[in-house]
């Protein structure tokens, strides 16, 4: 399964710091977890949400990057409540019971975030991510078709 990630170039390593730094969506302060998208789109539209929460930012800050894992992916049940898929995630993390762990999107409910815990066996073997540079303000321009499609 290919993973992506919409990320700062010094949070490329898949060593869960700042999620345990800080907690997640789906995850604890102190637990150490790798969030991704199970779509390039997804991961995107996910960052792009927290940009818009910052004003001052640099457009070419970014990389996106991609890795693959081979693994069962667990899954959330979906049901849950948000603290309780948060009670369910922190304990899958501290069990070790799989590699990855699936949670419906909230942002894109097509999709779903894969979080990847860096402390399981077998995260030695996940390749290190695959980058390009990425800036918002190339795709989020002002289409060059729009009047085109908006003209009465």
């Amino acid at each position: 399964m290919k993973l992506w990630r919409l990320t700062r170039p010094e949070y490329v390593a898949l060593d869960g710091a700042g999620a345990a730094k800080s907690g997640g969506r789906y995850s604890s302060p102190g637990v150490p977890l790798v969030n991704f998208a199970s779509e390039p789109g997804l991961a995107v539209l996910v960052a792009l949400r927290y940009v818009q929460a910052t004003p001052a930012f640099s457009d070419d800050d970014f990389v996106l990057g991609w890795t693959t894992i081979d693994c069962d992916v667990e899954r959330v049940p979906h049901a849950l409540s948000r603290e309780a898929k948060v009670a369910f995630v922190d304990a899958w993390a501290k069990q070790r019971r799989s590699l990855a762990i699936a949670v419906q999107s909230a942002v894109l409910p097509e999709a779903d975030i894969i979080l990847m815990n860096p402390l399981h066996a077998d995260a030695a073997d996940i390749a290190p991510l695959s980058t390009r540079p990425f800036r918002f303000s190339e795709c989020l321009h002002r289409p060059p078709m729009l009047e085109r499609y908006t003209a009465g």
